[in-house]
């Protein structure tokens, strides 16, 4: 029987995860199966239960590490950044980034997340509220500072966040334009957008 090839750096679990990603990126996290899975990482399907719990377990392990991912990141700009543009401009990078670097596990993430069982639904879904709060907390800190424009906190949160999604488009399609180019050029873009002058 196969076993699972653990890469340099990741554990069998965590290749798991990465598969588990791309194929609920790719089929949709109701039509993949296990079967599925066990053929991605060249396993048996019965083996694979010998490093996960369920389908849905694979799902919220990897909803919960994106969640995760963003709130440690949020509490680093909240302590560290003085300057609220530096703190959005983080903010900005750090999605991009992600969405570059763990694409597969950040579109589950967003779309996939519907399937996640109670009471894990609501906990995710009170994380990511509660980041917008805290990341519509610090544009309102920049209103008050008069570091950026007088606009409506929650659009400019929602603005930013959607057009951070809109990198979905670029992966699938990979334009001429470097990842690197494509992370200063939408920062400059969102930035500009609101800081005063």
């Amino acid at each position: 029987m196969a076993k699972i090839k653990s890469e340099k750096n990741f554990s069998k679990k965590e290749v798991i995860l990465k598969s588990a990603a791309e194929l609920f990126r790719t089929k949709g996290f109701s039509a993949a199966s296990m079967r599925n899975l066990a053929d991605a990482v060249g396993v048996e399907a019965p083996s694979l239960y010998n490093h996960i719990g369920s389908k849905s377990q694979l799902l919220q392990d990897i909803c919960f590490k994106m969640a995760n991912c963003y709130t440690a990141h949020i509490d680093e700009v909240e302590l560290v950044n003085p300057e609220t543009v530096t703190k959005i401009e983080s903010i900005l990078r750090f999605h991009i980034e992600m969405m570059l670097l763990h694409f597969d596990e950040v579109f589950v993430a967003n779309h996939e997340w519907k399937y996640l069982p109670e009471p894990m639904l609501s906990n995710f879904l009170s994380q990511r509220r509660t980041y917008e709060k805290r990341f519509i907390a610090i544009v309102e800190a920049g209103i008050k500072k008069k570091e950026i424009k007088k606009v409506n906190a929650y659009t400019t949160v929602l603005t930013c966040l959607s057009a951070l999604r809109g990198l979905e488009f670029w992966q699938r399609n990979k334009k001429n334009v470097s990842a690197k180019q494509l992370e200063d050029d939408m920062v400059a873009i969102l930035l500009h957008g609101i800081i005063k002058n």
